[in-house]
């Protein structure tokens, strides 16, 4: 019998700019949550999702979120950069060459560069049905869901967590082995089932005020 992973499978580190989460806190709050993995995938770049799985005790999913032309796509189980810009067709493909998985993230929030319809236009491996921070919530939730089931792709869940105490609020339970390949494989053959809430409005406000002491004060 596979093990039951329960994976936040959306996370910034402070490797990205807009987040301020370290990678001892990445593995405080999982633990915290009851995670036994997170994915970290940064804005645009592998190095930092790669170094912090090497150097903390808990099972870190390299990889990253990429900025297509036609909106987000997360890869993970990947040690390449994918370069942005591309189409949406262009992103995923580069994404399977590099041995790894795409996910459609957020297709349909606002304010976050979603795809929207372009999650038509390339053979996604899942799409995250629940983000914990997307907006409207209930909306992304529902139409995510439906272009899934059209699709007939994967369901997923992540919190998009740029503040360590939001990691968690969304998440994905899959039957797999606990090493990285077993789960994107998983992942892919839909033995997984997202979880979670929308982040609270206070730890949203918590950490826009971080992100501003961070800005003017550097700390």
């Amino acid at each position: 019998m596979p093990n039951r992973i329960s994976a936040d499978l959306h996370v910034h580190s402070n490797y990205s700019k807009d987040s301020t989460i370290t990678p001892k806190e990445l593995v405080f709050y999982a633990k915290k949550r009851g995670l036994n993995a997170v994915a970290v995938t940064d804005h645009n770049q592998i190095e930092g999702s790669c170094k912090i799985a090497k150097e903390v005790d808990f099972l870190v999913i390299p990889g990253m979120e990429v900025s297509s032309a036609d909106g987000h796509i997360v890869a993970l189980n990947i040690q390449d950069l994918i370069p942005r810009d591309l189409s949406a067709k262009e992103t995923v493909d580069l994404i399977h060459k590099a041995g790894g998985i795409a996910i459609a993230v957020h297709p349909y929030a606002w304010f976050k560069s979603s795809l929207n319809s372009h999650v038509k236009d390339a053979k996604f491996d899942a799409v995250e049905t629940l983000n914990a921070s997307a907006f409207p919530f209930n909306r992304c939730k529902k139409k995510a869901g439906e272009i899934a089931q059209k699709l007939n792709l994967p369901c997923v869940g992540g919190t998009d967590a740029h503040y360590g105490p939001t990691i968690g609020y969304a998440y994905t339970v899959i039957d797999s082995e606990p090493n990285v390949d077993a789960i994107a494989k998983a992942i892919v053959d839909g033995k997984c089932q997202p979880f979670g809430q929308e982040v609270p409005l206070t730890l949203n406000l918590e950490r826009r005020y971080k992100m501003i002491k961070r800005r003017i004060f550097g700390a």
